[in-house]
């Protein structure tokens, strides 16, 4: 993807994923930096470099960018290098002003609901960890992509009512959420764990796709952990699609 034109996501690495809805592929959260080129997240459980684990070597074809919100395992320095300044880059209106800063001519802020190429798409609420951390993160955000199926990518958010609210809303064919249970030294998780993922699946009816996870050095929850403690969920490789 845009390795097909099939509905699904195929994860590159982390949180950054193809979409790809009808014939429309977004590009989502571009991190961009080979292994170890950034620093790792202060005040955590380890002090590994970042990403942990490089790109998979694959073709970048798509046809817009979504941006969840500006932190640096999402939209990096070496993405903001090597994307097309011209190409249409959807985000929360909070970091607008950003991005055209950095360059970008085509800018649309997604406020309630927007339309691209025949695929409706939705900013849906988030909240990155618990009580005053989560403030401290700053504002994230969803999005939910509308044409003949429904994917919903919850973005670095963990479990709480808005995210009930949204399943129930749009009943998704593909949910795909953030997990990897990153946190700091304090507090709680500010991704969502093995609890907030088993809460989706015990009220979602679609396909449950978890990516975000051992590719940067807070994220402390496996993939080998999470298949063996929640059922019925999809948590691919990095390179691996997941289509209907």
């Amino acid at each position: 993807m845009k390795p097909g034109s099939t509905s699904g996501v195929h994860l590159l690495r982390n949180a950054t994923v193809f979409l790809t809805v009808g014939e429309t592929t977004f590009l989502v959260d571009p991190l961009f930096a080979p292994p170890e080129q950034l620093p790792p997240i202060e005040d955590t459980p380890n002090d590994r470099r970042n990403p942990l684990v490089p790109l998979p070597d694959m073709e970048l074809s798509y046809d817009a960018v979504v941006v969840t919100h500006r932190h640096v395992d999402h939209f990096d320095e070496r993405a903001k290098e090597e994307l097309d300044s011209k190409v249409p880059l959807f985000c929360q209106p909070e970091d607008e002003t950003e991005f055209v800063h950095d360059g970008f001519t085509d800018v649309r802020p997604v406020s309630d609901n927007i339309s691209f190429r025949g695929v409706t798409i939705y900013r849906t609420p988030g909240q990155h960890g618990h009580g005053d951390l989560a403030k401290q993160m700053g504002p994230v955000s969803g999005f939910v992509f509308e044409v003949d199926r429904t994917i919903y990518l919850a973005g670095d958010t963990v479990w709480y009512d808005a995210v009930e609210r949204t399943i129930s809303q749009f009943t998704p064919d593909m949910i795909v959420l953030n997990g990897g249970e990153a946190r700091f030294n304090y507090g709680e998780p500010i991704t969502m764990g093995i609890d907030d993922i088993a809460a989706v699946r015990d009220i979602a009816t679609g396909t449950l796709v978890v990516v975000h996870m051992e590719a940067i050095n807070h994220c402390l929850l496996t993939r080998e952990q999470l298949r063996k403690s929640v059922d019925d969920i999809t948590v691919p490789e990095d390179g691996e699609s997941v289509t209907f």
